[in-house]
Formats: C-alpha cells, structure tokens, sequence
C-alpha cells in the first residue's frame, strides 16, 4: 500500500492521551508531515478494529499502553501536488484516551515524544487541527 499517490483514501487512527493534563505528542521522522509535531498514530491494518488499531499504533509508536475514552473527530486529509494531483488522502479518526502504562520513548516513525502542556502547543510545529482536537478532547476527561 502506497501512502503517497494512493489509489483511494488510507485511514489514520491517532489518539489524544492525556496524562496528568498533558497530551502525548511525537515529531514525525518521516513523509508525509516529517518533522512536524503531532499525535501519535498511524494506518489502519486490514481486519483490525478502530480500537485495536489505535491501541497498537499507540504502542508502536511511543511504548505507552492506553485507555481508549471516546471518540474526539474525523479529519480529512487531502494534500494535492503541484499539478493537482491527489499526492496523499487521509480519513483520520482520533479518539480521546488516558495513559494507563510505559514510558514515552519514540519507536516506529517516530522521532522524538514528549508530554506537552495543551497551552504549549502553540510552540511547536505542529497542524492547526492537532491543537483544535486536543481543546475538543478535554470533555472526555471528567
């Protein structure tokens, strides 16, 4: 399955883990979005569930295992080439969760994790969405 130039949608699962009223962010180590902050996450596996996936991504990305609290958003990501051409398309699908175990270290495509304050992201480089949908993901926490 090719991310980029895809033949049809690919479908993201990130999740917004709060812990101790910090977001768990990484920097992205490679395309699309390569040294950008965001939410851990990653594709959807072929027969796994949207918890499931999450829930591995999650663990893959950054060693921390998860509560999974409620669905947050669906964003569609559509970036066109310079010809206007579909060069990615991606249905992502965040839910809300609470760290439950592990120390955040970065595995996978990840380069670098971090627990940040929610009025810190302003701070990093990161997707306008990303900041959106963790302020949206608070409800989940009471």
């Amino acid at each position: 399955m090719t991310r980029e130039y895809p033949a049809q949608p690919l479908v993201g699962l990130g999740a917004i883990v709060w812990k101790d009223g910090r977001v768990l962010m990484v920097r992205r180590g490679r395309p699309p979005g390569e040294g950008i902050w965001s939410l851990p996450g990653g594709l959807q596996q072929l027969g796994e569930t949207v918890a499931d996936g999450i829930r591995r991504e999650i663990a893959e990305e950054t060693g921390v295992e998860i509560e999974l609290l409620g669905l947050v958003e669906v964003i569609d990501s559509v970036r066109r080439d310079a010809g206007g051409d579909i060069q990615y398309h991606f249905t992502i699908i965040d839910y809300a969760a609470r760290w439950v175990a592990g120390e955040a270290a970065a595995g996978d495509d990840a380069a670098a994790v971090a627990w940040v304050a929610p009025d810190e992201l302003h701070r990093l480089e990161t997707w306008a969405e990303t900041i959106r949908v963790v302020e949206k993901s608070r409800v989940w926490l009471d």
